[in-house]
């Protein structure tokens, strides 16, 4: 990157699953950088520590809770997070999971989706004020080339008929893209672009499920790539002077990259913002 090592400094960063794996490496390279993080985490102890070590390399960190499965949980941490902090210049939409059986949250949706994606939609969404109070913000998402592969059926938007771990957690990442895609139109004309990128396959703990994960899991973590390096393009998209104005687009390895047929569809986009919107209403009696 270009520009002054600490070229961040006063500006406010949060992110999500930051207690942990990718989002640590993400909360740290920000630091580094002079922002003041908010470290966001389901686990207390592993939110605490990942603070710590923040602090520990001269950085500002403050720890936040929240479960992404609780809908409510998402918006006690917004409302947290409005309350702290005057604005946000950086949002790193990185919590994540992949369950190996079809489970359903507090709410009544299935994990994956609701994890994945419903998560980062309300907080963007409840956050957009404070982002919008930034000089410049950005909002990246962290998604995966698992896109590819990922349909949306919204007559089984639950995973109902039958689950696979791999076609839940393809199905959220088609979501991350087609959102980012449908937020960017959205924000024509604002200081806040928004971005989502392929960060890498890193071996973290997020692959402890899925398919053959006790036999897979120990092998594949030969081949896969560290949290650190797989922190670089989300870290770049939120910092980098090279990345300012850019928006909309699906990054892997610091360059704009191809998106498969599904998620360059914009009626897909704008039905699944509606849908979303409708499944992220407060609930009345």
């Amino acid at each position: 990157m270009t520009g002054s090592p600490l070229w961040l400094a006063g500006k406010i960063a949060v992110v999500t699953g930051a207690s942990a794996g990718i989002g640590t490496e993400i909360a740290l390279g920000l630091a580094r950088l002079g922002a003041s993080v908010a470290v966001v985490g389901r686990n207390f102890e592993r939110t605490h520590d990942a603070c710590a070590r923040i602090e520990h390399g001269g950085g500002t960190a403050e720890a936040f809770h929240a479960d992404f499965a609780v809908v409510a949980n998402v918006r006690h941490l917004a409302a947290e997070l409005a309350d702290r902090y005057p604005h946000v210049d950086i949002l790193v939409n990185n919590a994540g999971t992949a369950v190996g059986r079809r489970r359903v949250t507090h709410d009544g949706f299935e994990m994956t989706f609701a994890v994945n994606h419903l998560a980062p939609f309300l907080l963007t969404h409840l956050l957009l004020p404070r982002l919008k109070m930034a000089p410049r913000a950005r909002i990246v998402t962290v998604a995966s080339g698992a896109h590819w592969r990922g349909r949306m059926d919204f007559d089984d938007r639950q995973h109902e008929r039958a689950y696979s771990a791999w076609e839940a957690y393809s199905r959220s990442k088609l979501a991350n893209v087609l959102f980012t895609r449908a937020l960017a139109r959205r924000l024509i004309g604002s200081t806040v672009t928004a971005t989502c990128c392929h960060p890498g396959v890193a071996a973290t703990d997020i692959w402890r499920e899925g398919p053959g994960s006790w036999f897979y899991a120990p092998l594949l973590r030969l081949f896969l790539q560290t949290p650190a390096r797989c922190a670089d393009t989300p870290v770049w998209l939120a910092a980098a002077p090279e990345a300012e104005g850019q928006s909309g687009g699906y990054y892997k390895r610091r360059h704009l990259a191809p998106t498969s047929p599904s998620a360059q569809d914009d009626s897909l986009a704008e039905r699944l913002w509606e849908v979303s919107a409708a499944m992220c209403e407060p609930k009345t009696n």
